[in-house]
């Protein structure tokens, strides 16, 4: 079996393609460390994971100097046996969110190299489930934005085949939230899907409010309503409201899944193969979602989401968010308001390695020579 010989880890810093803002802060970069793994047959698995803005630095620094070393000598294609060896090496800092990240990087890189090495794309590597993924655009929706600036993004993303837009909620009143909302739904029309997003910002006695001025919208779901840490505040929400409740993107955990799932807390994850720590808990979250007929509709990262939503059954939507556009020549593709998975071996990202050198701010190698 190839080991690993060498391990770059590096960061790089993207502005956002629009400004962004919801209703508890603003997208200002997308730090994005990242990590390249070489084992002694000469493949190269390139890997990633980001932040909005703070905490790359840490995630880099935990890379370089604790879980990079640890992988100098291992057999690459041991992914499950090295995902768990590195959570426990740092279990006085997990569960949490710098260690997911610092392991997804990890995991998504091995996972490349095992799709090089295979010649199989990541979608079927990890279950070919289905060949297309509807759509929905977030870009248009942002909490600045007023309602005919809504209007306006959220008709060119209907022109443009998407499947759905998602609206940021967290407006001070509740007649500015149902203001956009209704704008929205009345220019896009009933067959149109409208997702809201609060970012955790509500207590649970005013999100059980909004909910149900939202619910004559319509609308697909209501996506972090409360804080993450708050299990009794999801179930006493979910079992107010007919609208399905989301969650899954600040959840760094299989098991925090598991107790949402179990206790109905929730209608639809949207784990982040990034703050889950990789693509093999990312995958395993799905399927525990499957086990309890409830779809994952994974958060942002679209460029590595798009092939893991085909290969499990129970993806119902890609969120598109382009972040990578500076430093891959890839793009996902749509076709008729559904996303295809790449079919190139590996993750199926086109990597601009020079582009990527030219902008890294922060660079580390282990191993080599």
């Amino acid at each position: 079996m190839p080991k690993i010989v060498a391990v770059d880890v590096l960061q790089v810093d993207l502005a956002p393609k629009v400004p962004r803002s919801d209703a508890i802060q603003s997208f200002v970069t997308q730090e994005t460390p990242m990590v390249r793994i070489t084992t002694d047959d000469g493949v190269v698995g390139t890997g990633y994971s980001y932040t909005i803005g703070t905490g790359g630095s840490s995630v880099v620094a935990l890379l370089a100097d604790h879980l990079a070393p640890r992988l100098i000598g291992r057999e690459a294609d041991e992914i499950e046996a090295i995902w768990k060896d590195l959570f426990f090496a740092t279990h006085a800092t997990a569960v949490g969110a710098i260690t997911a990240l610092a392991l997804a990087a990890i995991d998504t890189a091995l996972w490349d190299s095992r799709g090089q090495r295979t010649g199989l794309p990541l979608w079927r590597l990890a279950g070919g489930a289905q060949r297309r993924v509807p759509v929905y655009s977030t870009e248009g929706g942002w909490l600045h934005l007023e309602a005919d600036a809504l209007v306006r993004e959220s008709l060119q993303a209907k022109a443009d085949g998407f499947k759905g837009v998602k609206i940021k909620v967290g407006r001070p009143s509740i007649a500015e939230d149902i203001a956009r909302l209704s704008a929205v739904r009345e220019a896009v029309g009933p067959a149109f899907e409208i997702m809201t997003d609060a970012n955790q910002c509500f207590t649970v006695s005013e999100a059980i409010r909004r909910a149900r001025h939202y619910e004559s919208i319509d609308i697909a779901w209501f996506e972090e309503p409360l804080p993450a840490e708050d299990l009794g505040g999801h179930v006493r929400l979910s079992a107010s409201t007919s609208i399905p409740v989301a969650v899954g993107e600040s959840i760094y955990s299989l098991a925090h899944f598991r107790e949402y799932l179990q206790r109905e807390a929730c209608s639809i994850v949207q784990a982040d193969v990034a703050r889950i720590g990789g693509i093999t808990p990312w995958l395993k979250v799905a399927h525990l979602a499957e086990s309890f007929n409830v779809s994952i509709c994974p958060h942002f990262l679209m460029e590595l989401h798009v092939s893991l939503t085909a290969a499990v059954p129970n993806a119902a939507w890609l969120e598109y968010i382009p972040q990578l556009d500076s430093i891959a020549r890839s793009r996902v593709r749509i076709v008729d308001g559904f996303a295809l998975p790449p079919d190139t071996p590996g993750l199926g990202i086109d990597w601009d390695f020079p582009a990527i050198d030219r902008m890294a701010r922060r660079r580390h190698r282990i191993g080599g020579t």
